[in-house]
């Protein structure tokens, strides 16, 4: 398993590479790389094995079982590894922040104004994990953000409309709901899935649940399904989020986002 995984990474971050190098960096408003809706399937004969002609239910239960299988970081090392998955293609001294689109230096780390900080896209008062070791710490779904953005959107669920947020990089919000900017509508639906698929109750957290709602304040849910799966839809992965997938797998958790790998399993689920 070692000997191909090895292989695979190779191949991989060769490929990722070349896409990267001819990439400049991120406006506010288009993806950091050309969209594509095919499926990746180099691991499926070796990591989604157990999951390959499954579907709904039986789906989420095998992929459960698979991300599972991760190394944890502690909260004080997402800061470095954030560092490595969401830094800028252009310029290696920054990071791109989720929301913003903007780049920023990696050592604006912190929490004063020009800062940037570690976005729990699962707002982590939804299932009240706090920064704990596991969902707290996960980097599928931690990721650098503008210290006042990410106090915009706070614990808010995802839906369409709202008013703009100021340095937000077109982002809006309202009183109960947060729109990322377009370039990042399917990210944030595929960390929403990833979060729902791996924490299913065990390990002393809760079972974290999407839903159809917004407003799920403390409650291990977050909304909206419906808006979630068509951003997941109209914005495929790019390469940014697919070399990410790959740091996170090869470097950090060893544990893959299986919707970036196959973004059509969401519907098999959902």
């Amino acid at each position: 398993m070692l000997a191909i995984r090895t292989r695979r990474r190779k191949a991989v971050v060769l490929a990722t590479a070349t896409v990267l190098a001819g990439l400049s960096s991120p406006s506010l408003t288009a993806s950091p790389a050309t969209a594509t809706t095919t499926a990746h399937t180099d691991y499926d004969s070796t990591y989604y094995k157990a999951a390959i002609g499954k579907t709904g239910a039986s789906l989420k239960a095998a992929l459960h079982t698979i991300v599972s299988d991760q190394t944890k970081l502690s909260y004080s090392a997402v800061w470095d590894a954030l560092k490595a998955t969401d830094e800028d293609p252009a310029d290696s001294g920054n990071v791109i922040l989720l929301y913003s689109g903007l780049s920023r230096s990696k050592s604006l780390n912190g929490g004063d104004t020009g800062d940037w900080n570690r976005e729990h896209v699962w707002a982590k008062s939804h299932g009240d994990f706090g920064t704990a070791t596991g969902p707290g710490t996960d980097l599928h779904h931690l990721r650098p953000e503008d210290v006042q953005v990410n106090g915009v959107r706070g614990n808010k669920d995802f839906d369409d409309g709202g008013s703009a947020v100021s340095g937000g990089g077109g982002s809006l919000t309202d009183s109960d709901s947060f729109e990322p900017r377009d370039a990042v509508k399917g990210d944030v639906a595929r960390m929403i899935f990833y979060m729902a698929v791996r924490y299913e109750g065990g390990d002393g957290f809760a079972d974290l649940e999407v839903n159809g709602q917004v407003g799920n304040g403390s409650a291990p849910y977050i909304g909206k399904l419906s808006v979630l799966k068509t951003w997941n839809d109209e914005d495929p992965p790019d390469a940014f989020e697919e070399h990410r997938n790959q740091v996170v797998y090869d470097d950090y958790q060893h544990n893959r986002n299986p919707f970036i790998d196959h973004p059509e399993w969401v519907e098999s689920i959902w």
